[in-house]
């Protein structure tokens, strides 16, 4: 693996999460930097997206960079049974950085072990996310004032939900408390509250979405249809949470609610004009998070 690569949100110590924290702030007050000129970055999207894809396209031209890529692995020689092992080594020789989202679980950690150039893992099936991770990471504490000591709800897709996997395991380092809130068919998986348990961290599961007071950072999610197989099981649980305007009047006044985007209908457009509503804000702040990373995937931070 090529030791410049973000893979998992775990090859980021504790003192690296609270670096790339810094630089995203420098980088949010003056963003129009030369630091990527003459470098190529290539944007591989072998699944849809389009706040991911975005942010990094608007971070690189903002530094002087230049894209090359796709957003659509249908126009890819991949649909004609190219390898995701050639694909990778093809566009290593164009770049000097893949950013790459697979549907498949692992499929960045094996990209990064068969690439001459870093990978930034965008996604990978229902794995990870870390770059997402690092702009929550960045929304909380710029909310919040820190990322210790924090009562961290999350909710709806705990099972497949990538972001919730990575950021749990970015917060470890800081002494949470979790409140899991999903239907039995999306719980939180057992790997990752055995994680918990190991790092003494502080967890309950609720079904219900009702008393939210005590919250500090409330993370709503999506019901993922992608990542069923069986849409009659979709259809059980799409619907199961919705988080309304009136369900924050008695919540704490530091309460930020944040979601990866995008939504569905699990927060009611009534929340939007609420103060404690960050979401918008949260995906902004994704562009400033990816220049600090992908600067220092490139050694020039």
């Amino acid at each position: 693996m090529n030791n410049k690569s973000l893979v998992s949100i775990t090859d980021y110590s504790k003192e690296k999460i609270q670096s790339i924290l810094e630089h995203a702030a420098a980088f949010e007050k003056n963003p129009n930097q030369d630091l990527l000129k003459g470098k190529v970055v290539a944007t591989l999207f072998f699944e849809p997206s389009t706040r991911t894809r975005l942010s990094f396209e608007t971070a690189i031209n903002r530094l002087g960079g230049k894209v090359i890529g796709f957003s659509d692995a249908s126009t890819t020689s991949s649909s004609k049974g190219e390898t995701l092992k050639d694909t990778i080594t093809m566009v290593s020789n164009y770049a000097d950085l893949i950013v790459m989202r697979h549907p498949l679980d692992g499929a960045a950690r094996y990209a990064s072990e068969v690439s001459a150039i870093p990978i930034i893992n965008a996604g990978d099936g229902a794995n990870q996310h870390p770059t997402q991770t690092m702009l929550d990471l960045y929304s909380i504490k710029k909310t919040q004032g820190k990322l210790e000591n924090l009562k961290i709800y999350f909710v709806g897709d705990l099972k497949y939900g990538r972001t919730v996997h990575s950021l749990l395991m970015a917060m470890s380092h800081f002494n949470p408390t979790f409140t899991f809130i999903a239907p039995d068919e999306l719980k939180i998986p057992d790997q990752y509250k055995q994680f918990c348990n190991e790092k003494g961290i502080a967890y309950r599961e609720l079904s219900e979405l009702n008393d939210i007071s005590d919250a500090d950072i409330l993370y709503m999610t999506r019901v993922q249809r992608e990542r069923f197989l069986d849409l009659v099981e979709y259809e059980k649980v799409k619907n199961v949470y919705t988080l309304k305007n009136k369900m924050l009047e008695n919540t704490k006044q530091n309460l930020r609610v944040l979601h990866p985007l995008p939504r569905v209908n699990e927060i009611d457009t009534d929340v939007d004009d609420n103060p404690k509503a960050y979401y918008f804000q949260q995906a902004r702040n994704g562009v400033f998070a990816r220049q600090a990373v992908i600067c220092d995937a490139l050694g020039l931070i």
